[in-house]
């Protein structure tokens, strides 16, 4: 007779049930949320359906027989699975709307991988300004979740007309040479499936990757027929020398340099070649079959379970007013299988939340900000004032440091669920070492080497989005969502014009002067700090790598979870974990 358990069961099989369902006074009093979410949800899918319609109309490219990058992604990707990526990102403003590629997270015959495709609908797949940066994401992604990257190449090289945006820069298209050796050297697997005219610019993913496939009407090259036929000796263009660059780019017309017959009859370079698109895509659902990765048994510690509450409540459980405060247990519970959370140190920080759930039956951390006013808290404060939940005071940037740190010990990733108006400040808070804690937090995340993703639910501010995992999270952080309630500033924008004009105010008043015109630049602050702070601009600045639906945040806790679990590069066995034992004491 064989018997078998998973690891630790009494602490992970069942643990601490929380949440509750709505009642029907709550669902009653949230419909003005559910209205007002629903508003910003149109706002931010109507900018994504025009980056999805941007360049050349998908017909156009159906009727040349090929596929367009949705086409392309919808039939490698495993149904379900797919959360894309930067989606919005577009930080130099294009004139094209988008960086040119579309990236993110899915599963390819059953593995995670990170995948990013150029959009040939979008100059051809043209490097735009601010696609370096995207694939720098993208190859950060890979390198920390230690999954496949797999590339969908078809890149008809620089737009010439910006090259100085492209070209050079330590962090320019380049760099997608390094990373990709990089990603090799750490033995993350770089998978390619090549199509069209990728001259120049458009071979840097052609031969770096570790294994490429191609289309047989694929060609890739050094330079393409335009830059052989525009090598002129004089500096400058007559007719004389326009007719040599006609007859030389006839000449190349016929025969594309590159051509498969190069490099796979005779350089070798390419593994396969296909008749087909879809054969091409076959090709690489193949090679991931073989890619490295754990049956999922070894690390789940129960069977994946939903949570026992709907997500949708999500969108009734968080206030579109940022002033409002919520039970942020109840978002938790919409999060984790079967709705039950380990709780860490609960009466130590009330103002932040820190335990072990599971999400897809795997074990992760969780941090996150609760809201509400806090009782005869802080304690150094003596009473002088209250604690205010979404304000990091001293107890919670500790236990946020411990926590962190027994995540590293028994290397569980961390989810941090972000809501924050900033650390205490002021001279009590200030001898409450709360500056040096604030970094310290930062040092504890910086030292802790787990994949960590990051929900700004609604506020990132100040110092405190930096501390919770958020953009100072280099080598951790493998992304950030937004939502339609997100907002990240330095400060909220009345306190921003306030601090900005304060001064003035008092100078125009003692010197008898209208006070209209300042009151005027301080209400024009607002509105830019409101509108530079919205959903789909941090988006297209990069502030959050995509803006999700809050019933979605649990399907991409799924992927950073399973992507996370799949082939880790350090294992601490269940039973050896120290952290559900503290937790119980």
């Amino acid at each position: 007779m064989v018997r078998k358990q998973t690891a630790l069961r009494p602490y992970f099989e069942k643990m601490s049930d929380i949440g509750k369902p709505l009642s029907a006074g709550e669902i009653k009093r949230t419909e003005e949320n559910i209205i007002f979410i629903q508003e910003q949800e149109n706002i931010i899918s109507g900018a994504v359906e025009k980056v999805k319609n941007a360049g050349t109309n998908a017909e156009v490219i159906r009727k040349r027989g090929q596929m367009t990058v949705w086409d392309r992604l919808d039939y490698l990707v495993d149904a379900g699975t797919w959360c894309p990526l930067h989606t919005l990102y577009n930080p130099e403003t294009n004139e094209e709307g988008c960086t040119g590629v579309v990236d993110g997270l899915g599963k390819i015959d059953g593995k995670w991988a990170v995948i990013i495709a150029f959009d040939n609908k979008v100059m051809a797949g043209a490097w735009i300004s601010g696609q370096a940066e995207n694939i720098l994401r993208v190859t950060d992604l890979a390198k920390r979740l230690n999954i496949p990257l797999v590339w969908l190449t078809n890149c008809s090289g620089v737009k010439l007309m910006e090259q100085e945006k492209v070209y050079a820069d330590r962090r320019g298209s380049g760099a997608a040479f390094y990373r990709h050796a990089e990603l090799n050297k750490l033995g993350i697997p770089i998978l390619n499936a090549i199509y069209g005219t990728n001259p120049a610019g458009g071979g840097y993913q052609g031969i770096s990757p570790t294994i490429l496939l191609a289309h047989k009407d694929a060609n890739i090259a050094v330079g393409g027929a335009g830059i052989v036929g525009g090598m002129n000796p004089k500096g400058s263009f007559d007719l004389e020398s326009a007719q040599q660059l006609i007859d030389a780019t006839k000449g190349f017309t016929a025969k594309a340099p590159g051509r498969v017959e190069t490099h796979f009859d005779q350089t070798a370079y390419f593994r396969e070649v296909h008749d087909t698109e879809i054969g091409v895509l076959d090709g690489i659902k193949e090679y991931m079959s073989g890619m490295p990765a754990f049956d999922p048994k070894v690390f789940r510690v129960a069977e994946s379970a939903e949570p026992k509450y709907p997500v949708q409540d999500l969108n009734r459980l968080i206030p579109a007013n940022q002033k409002r405060p919520y039970d942020a247990v109840q978002v938790l519970a919409r999060l984790t299988d079967n709705s039950e959370f380990m709780e860490y140190r609960p009466d130590y920080g009330p103002e932040v939340f820190t335990g072990v759930a599971k999400i897809d039956g795997f074990p992760v951390g969780v941090i996150g900000n609760r809201q509400g006013v806090i009782s005869k808290y802080p304690e150094y404060a003596e009473g002088a004032y209250v604690g205010v939940g979404g304000k990091h005071y001293r107890q919670g940037l500790i236990k946020q440091s411990e926590f962190v740190t027994f995540c590293g010990r028994d290397n569980l990733p961390i989810i941090w669920l972000q809501d924050t108006t900033g650390i205490d400040v002021g001279d009590i808070a200030e001898e409450a070492e709360l500056l040096a804690l604030g970094q310290s937090l930062i040092y504890s995340i910086q030292k802790t080497d787990v994949a960590m993703m990051c929900v700004i639910l609604r506020k990132g501010t100040a110092a405190a989005h930096y501390i919770m995992g958020g953009p100072q999270a280099n080598e951790n952080n493998a992304f950030t969502l937004g939502t339609p309630l997100t907002e990240i500033y330095v400060m909220h924008g009345e306190t921003a014009a306030a601090a900005s004009y304060a001064r003035r105010l008092v100078k125009e008043q003692e010197a008898g002067n209208d006070l209209g015109p300042i009151i005027e630049k301080m209400n024009q602050m607002v509105k830019d700090y409101e509108e530079k702070s919205r959903p789909v601009f941090c988006a297209e600045q990069g502030f959050v790598d995509e803006v999700v639906t809050l019933p979605d945040l649990r399907k991409y806790c799924v992927a950073f979870a399973g992507a996370n679990y799949q082939n880790p590069k350090s294992i601490t066995p269940i039973h050896q974990m120290i952290l559900p034992r503290t937790i119980k004491g």
